[in-house]
């Protein structure tokens, strides 16, 4: 364990930092979401088989505190990394563990543990041949790369992801063949970065995209996000679409059911330039997930400012 980092907020900053050389860094680093796909067995150890074990937790900075308890050893994603492997093993390996193992996993995991279901799933139905963006907020350390792969299904769905993602020493080399697809730290890499999105699209894939970037678990509101992520659909003039997990109660029971609001599509104004575009589709979207959020009618976990402390009852964080 001596090799690996305690503080989540360090690796978050020092990756920023990796970044600086590329143009759009920051906005890049923000994107950076702490999804693991297909690790069940690690959040269930350390979070028990229910809800996460907190009532309240303190936060100061809504654009980059993290609260997932996940602490892994990224690995330097540069010129060196595959994004995409071809050949017919390769083809085998990839249909084995998407659609043999994850996607009945994702079920089942979302079906019987969040007890989750859809409005709005409709309005994905006629860009199933089509490459589209999906934007969510970002609540859930396994919910999150489980959820889209039902609602979208039988869509294959990919999603950027942060490099800790892939540098697990089995799973990281399993998460790619799940859609994967981690931030780069080196412009040569940002550039095969940039591709396997544009191929993804191509292939009539689903890209989902974390704006808020860091796991907040069973937060009901939206963070505010910068527009970054959105230079991606006002590039190609893809649709956008957005979705918004929402806890809703369920009788007495104590754990809520996740309801999933879907909205769009949404547009790209090709008329403007590339930044004012990325501005007018960040707030559309952003506003509407805002709104969406309100379906929201229980807390599981509190979340006060600190500066707020003083005005609430002491808590375990």
């Amino acid at each position: 364990m001596g090799r690996f980092r305690s503080d989540r907020a360090v690796q978050t900053t020092t990756f920023e930092k990796r970044l600086k050389h590329i143009g759009t860094a920051n906005d890049i680093a923000r994107l950076a979401t702490d999804v693991t796909v297909l690790d069940i067995r690690r959040y269930r150890i350390r979070e028990g088989a229910g809800l996460d074990k907190r009532d309240v937790i303190y936060y100061s900075d809504e654009l980059n505190d993290e609260f997932s308890t996940a602490v892994i050893e990224p690995r330097k994603i540069d010129e060196s990394y595959i994004y995409d492997r071809h050949g017919f093993f390769r083809a085998v390996s990839r249909f084995f563990w998407y659609r043999i193992i994850a996607t009945p996993c994702a079920f089942l995991y979302v079906k019987l543990h969040l007890h989750q279901r859809t409005v709005g799933r409709e309005k994905l139905k006629p860009f199933r041949k089509r490459g589209i963006y999906l934007y969510g907020n970002h609540t859930q350390a396994v919910g999150d790369p489980f959820t889209p792969n039902v609602f979208c299904f039988p869509q294959r769905v990919s999603f950027i992801v942060h490099p800790n993602n892939v540098s697990m020493p089995v799973l990281g080399r399993i998460n790619p063949s799940l859609g994967a697809i981690p931030l780069p730290d080196t412009r040569e890499a940002y550039r095969s970065f940039n591709t396997c999105i544009q191929g993804r699209i191509e292939k009539n894939g689903a890209v989902v995209i974390y704006p808020e970037a860091h796991i907040w678990p069973y937060y009901t509101k939206i963070r505010p996000f910068p527009d970054g992520s959105f230079g991606y659909p006002c590039k190609d003039d893809s649709p956008v679409f957005c979705f918004v997990n929402t806890y809703q109660k369920r009788g007495n029971k104590k754990s809520p059911r996740m309801v999933t609001y879907i909205e769009g599509p949404f547009y790209p104004d090709m008329d403007l330039s590339l930044k004012q575009r990325r501005k007018k589709l960040r707030d559309e979207v952003y506003e509407t997930m805002c709104r969406l959020s309100e379906h929201s009618d229980t807390e599981v976990i509190r979340y006060i400012r600190k500066e707020n402390a003083a005005d609430h009852p002491a808590a375990e964080t």
